[in-house]
């Protein structure tokens, strides 16, 4: 309770606003990049099952959004007219997008996780293209090619180290994550413009849970609780409290005083903070390949976003 109350105290202060914003976007993708590591610990020693972490994940998130809004009770309603909106961004950015995340990463390096979700940008820049009916020039077209190709050079090389079941299958799964979730970012965004983001997170993990659950059931009941020590406790905490709830929240905030493009460009720390945490827990290697790969989806990144910020597309809300 102490804790939500420090959060809103945290967020009415006028002064250095900026900083806790930029701590905030900071923050939110360390605990993403945590949060890698924490699933694959959980996974590996057979302690939970992708789907049945899921709804634990999504569940546990919902309660504290629904928790959070009795320190700040505010109107919820929502248009009938959105509402089909509103289930299709809970069906691609929390179903789609979570199954497959935490499926394809049980099965793949969360280094290869962290890299292969920065070409998430890069599909948001043509899916968006596309719907806005917005010419695609040649840095769009390279920048796409580039992160494709990075793409490739994870999902095609042969690695030893760590330990993944199924690398190629659990990189395609990541990929198939990023475009639900880039689908979700473009339909989601009209809403957010419309009510707050707090309600919107709310109302999609209300409804995610309801089309994650039929997946995930079997599997949650199966979870051996009893078998937990207090590391795995930690992972499970850090997972879903940290790496879900705060790392959302924090990334609301982050966006709502500095603006989506600040925001953005922390996701690039993500595999940093991946690559370290797996080294360091997971005994996993900087190969030669991954950083290759790197380098060619950040610069797919940055091209695919640079001529966006020359043509003045890139606004900040």
């Amino acid at each position: 309770m102490a804790f939500f109350m420090l959060i809103f105290a945290v967020q009415n202060l006028k002064l250095n606003k900026k900083i806790s914003a930029h701590l905030a976007l900071a923050f939110a993708n360390l605990f993403f990049a945590i949060n890698l590591t924490a699933v694959k610990h959980l996974t590996n020693n057979s302690l939970v099952k992708p789907f049945g972490l899921n709804v634990v994940r999504v569940a546990v998130t919902l309660v504290l959004f629904w928790i959070l809004f009795f320190f700040k009770p505010g109107n919820t309603k929502v248009d009938k007219k959105d509402w089909l909106r509103l289930v299709l961004c809970a069906i691609t950015g929390i179903a789609i997008n979570q199954l497959f995340f935490l499926k394809g990463l049980s099965l793949t390096y969360p280094i290869h996780a962290a890299l292969l979700l920065l070409i998430t940008p890069i599909l948001i820049v043509f899916i968006a293209a596309w719907i806005l009916k917005e010419r695609i020039g040649f840095l769009k077209i390279l920048g796409l090619v580039l992160g494709v190709a990075g793409a490739m050079v994870l999902i095609v090389a042969k690695e030893t180290s760590g330990n993944a079941d199924n690398i190629l299958l659990g990189d395609v799964l990541i990929i198939i994550n990023a475009v639900s979730y880039t689908i979700y970012f473009v339909m989601v965004k009209p809403l957010m413009l419309k009510y707050e983001p707090v309600i919107i997170l709310r109302w999609v993990f209300t409804t995610g849970l309801l089309f994650v659950l039929p997946f995930g059931w079997t599997e949650f009941i199966e979870i051996p609780w009893n078998q937990y020590n207090s590391i795995d406790i930690l992972s499970m905490v850090l997972i879903v409290f940290t790496g879900t709830f705060l790392a959302y929240l924090f990334n609301l905030y982050g966006i709502k005083n500095l603006g989506a493009s600040m925001a953005g460009f922390y996701i690039y720390s993500q595999p940093v903070f991946a690559a370290l945490i797996a080294m360091l827990f997971l005994h996993e290697q900087l190969s030669t390949y991954k950083i290759m790969a790197a380098v060619l989806i950040f610069a797919g990144v940055y091209l695919a976003n640079l001529q966006n910020k020359n043509n003045g597309v890139v606004k900040k809300e």
